[in-house]
């Protein structure tokens, strides 16, 4: 098999280490610990073609080490999935910070000093307690907000008879036209349209994408601009985040050069995914990034350095159970990851992505896959997240983290 790099070389099937470190230190053998690590989780996949890289800054040094990729650098761009939710929690919370929002409001609540409601008061919002939902409990995933992206609509009574029922709402729509360009109303309207619900709002945690889509819809109305212009304006541009980008339409399926191809295994067959309509991902899924951009934001976001106040950072961490191992519950946007602090995980068809800051070593890292196992589909994704967890702890004991 063959693999291509960020720049497009082809690169015949041998494994390459790539590593850039500031000074002299442990370099080969954090090399080698990656590599070592993801042969063993590949050696019983033929054909697999995947590759894996991290990201570290510390205050010792920063590194870049990638394994299975070819010529890789820490500019190549990937698509962060759900970390994007960072971005979308962080637009939220900074307009909090300015008064421009409440987030414990309800989003029938008007906007602070307009007769404007957060959310349309329209039929495509009109989704099962609406009323009793706040800012807050969409944040933290807890709005009960029925989540199309990674669940069939059920087929009831106000389903039944679309032709969409008992199926994947983006899988037929794309099936119907690949570059079709899905829209917040349209998203959160399958909702509202057919009733669907998890159950009433504060009453549990169930992890939602189109509640993160109600929250950038949010975003648009409060701050005047588009998702991707509050979020380039507001945050990319700040931070210096120059090679990050926001995709919205379905016709931007490709990544901007260079880039890590995507790729899914399955049966001994690889599929290249690499281009893909991310307008149904809008705030909760679409940004793309590179390894170095990201651990940037990561560290600047959770130091309170990305325009956010130390007291914001702490109010979005606070859910999480502030540090503790056994905290796994979901913040504004975040959550505790044992081992290596705040921060959040992505995974986008191609591509699996962990980012994160552990603030009593002021340690940042991403690491991220540019294959998905589906061999036994969910459960392989998460066995593969499991195994890319514990390279990254392998890792960080290597330097003395």
């Amino acid at each position: 098999m063959k693999n291509l790099n960020c720049a497009g070389v082809l690169v015949a099937g041998v494994v390459v280490a790539a590593l850039f470190i500031g000074g002299c230190g442990p370099g080969p053998s954090l090399s080698k610990t990656l590599e070592t690590g993801w042969q063993a989780y590949k050696s019983d996949k033929p054909n697999f073609n995947g590759g894996l890289a991290m990201q570290i800054l510390s205050p010792k040094r920063n590194y870049f080490i990638s394994t299975g990729m070819g010529d890789v650098t820490n500019a190549c761009h990937f698509r962060i999935a759900s970390v994007t939710k960072t971005f979308t929690a962080a637009g939220i919370m900074l307009l909090n910070q300015k008064g421009l929002l409440n987030i414990n409001d309800k989003i029938t609540d008007n906007i602070p000093g307009t007769n404007i409601p957060y959310l349309p008061d329209a039929a495509a919002y009109d989704v099962p307690y609406k009323k009793d939902i706040t800012i807050r409990m969409l944040l933290m995933h807890r709005a009960g907000i029925f989540d199309i992206t990674n669940n069939d609509i059920p087929d009831n009574k106000f389903s039944r008879g679309r032709p969409y029922a008992g199926k994947d709402y983006l899988g037929y729509m794309l099936g119907i036209d690949e570059r079709h360009t899905f829209t917040f109303d349209e998203l959160v309207g399958i909702d509202a349209k057919n009733q669907l619900s998890f159950f009433e709002p504060g009453s549990a945690y169930h992890y939602s994408d189109t509640g993160y889509s109600m929250l950038g819809k949010i975003i648009e109305r409060v701050s005047g601009k588009t998702y991707a212009d509050f979020v380039k304006e507001e945050l990319l541009v700040p931070n210096g985040l120059n090679d990050t980008s926001v995709p919205w339409e379905g016709s931007d399926r490709a990544l901007p050069k260079p880039f890590v191809k995507g790729y899914v295994w399955i049966n001994s067959a690889v599929k290249d995914v690499t281009e893909s309509n991310m307008s149904p991902h809008v705030a909760e899924g679409n940004i793309t990034s590179t390894p170095i951009d990201l651990a940037n934001w990561g560290k600047k976001l959770l130091k309170g350095e990305a325009g956010l106040t130390k007291t914001t950072v702490e109010m979005m961490k606070a859910e999480t159970g502030r540090g503790s191992a056994k905290a796994s519950s979901y913040g504004l946007g975040i959550f505790y990851i044992p081992g290596f602090g705040y921060g959040h995980n992505g995974a986008h068809e191609g591509y699996l992505t962990y980012m994160a800051y552990n603030p009593k070593t002021d340690v940042a890292i991403v690491m991220f896959t540019n294959a998905w196992d589906l061999h036994k589909g969910l459960e392989s994704i998460k066995a593969e997240l499991d195994v890319m967890t514990k390279i990254a702890g392998d890792v960080m004991k290597k330097i003395g983290y």
